[in-house]
């Protein structure tokens, strides 16, 4: 299974919070990595997105279908997001637009199986996949990518 986290763009500070609209710069960033993403995209992708404005106008930029999952609001727990996605076990690979502190903590559980935290770059991705191998699940950290790397 694949497994993209991508953090929602740059977002104006006003409330309420999930009302949150993208700045013009998020606006960018976000039309920037989905340039990147789209083409770099599996077929049978399955995007879901935080009914967050942010996220879904985020989403919008790939110009793709996509669900908008409750779970996957600002508060959302690691386990929750990995839910949604149904990871390990998905037949499809899934892009996740959602937000922080709930993405790095997924990064972070992926990544050492441990509790913690990890920073995801407004606009960021970050591009997972698991295999098995002798028995066991692996963890393959494919990309990490901001908008303003590319």
């Amino acid at each position: 299974m694949e497994l993209i986290l991508w953090r929602h763009a740059e977002a104006d500070d006003s409330s309420p919070d999930l009302a949150r609209e993208l700045t013009g710069r998020g606006r960018k960033q976000a039309a920037r990595m989905a340039d990147w993403l789209n083409p770099r995209l599996p077929q049978d992708i399955h995007v879901l997105v935080s009914p967050a404005t942010r996220a879904l106008q985020t989403a919008q930029a790939l110009g793709r279908y996509f669900d908008r999952v409750p779970a996957l609001a600002p508060g959302a727990s690691a386990a929750e997001v990995l839910a949604a996605a149904g990871w390990p076990d998905s037949a499809y690979p899934v892009l996740i637009v959602g937000h922080q502190p709930s993405l790095g903590q997924v990064a972070m559980q992926l990544l050492t199986g441990q509790a913690g935290d990890l920073a995801v770059k407004k606009g960021g991705i970050w591009w997972f996949q698991n295999r098995e191998r002798a028995g066991q699940l692996q963890v393959v950290l494919r990309a990490v990518a901001a908008p303003d790397w590319l």
